[in-house]
């Protein structure tokens, strides 16, 4: 690789591929640069990184768009005070059941060969759709968010979360 570009020089001009480097820089290369200063993606020097100051803390909670941190309810609308506050949820969702489409395929086929055909009917698929909606009322507002559905599994998911919630905002 040491030998000259043939194809420099081509009426061109003194064009260069690749970003212009400053003057002084140290060219491309692996590794870290020798005069990095302490950012994304390099390790911190001797003093590091500098603590966060303030700051509610951890989230405990997180239903959706709202959030339990410490002793307010966050939510995009603004934050409420968690003592006291009423938490209800409703569920929207439905579990449908019904025979699927390759089913009733397999039974029209085979039922030409033999009636055995027709236990393809018996497959069942649930699907579930909907969502829950989540309200919380502190501090004279109110804030709902909606969860969607991901099976019959959610709304209970969600209760239990909702019923953690009610306990910290009965201390």
């Amino acid at each position: 690789m040491s030998e000259p570009n043939p194809y420099a020089g081509g009426g061109q001009g003194d064009y260069q591929w690749g970003p212009a480097e400053p003057p002084g820089a140290t060219p491309y290369g692996y590794g870290y640069p020798a005069d990095a200063t302490p950012g994304y993606g390099y390790p911190p020097q001797a003093g590091g990184y500098p603590a966060p100051v303030g700051g509610p803390g951890a989230p405990l909670l997180a239903l959706g768009d709202i959030t339990v941190v410490g002793d307010s309810i966050v939510t995009p609308a603004g934050t409420l005070p968690l003592k006291g506050a009423v938490w209800n949820a409703t569920d929207m969702s439905r579990t449908e059941e019904k025979i699927p489409t390759h089913a009733i395929v397999l039974a029209v086929v085979f039922f030409v060969f033999c009636f055995l055909g027709l236990l393809f009917l018996l497959m069942k698929e649930k699907q579930t759709i909907g969502f829950i909606q989540v309200t919380v009322t502190s501090g004279g507002r109110h804030h709902s968010t909606v969860i969607p559905a991901q099976g019959p599994q959610t709304f209970p998911w969600v209760m239990g979360q909702l019923n953690y919630a009610r306990s910290l905002s009965a201390m």
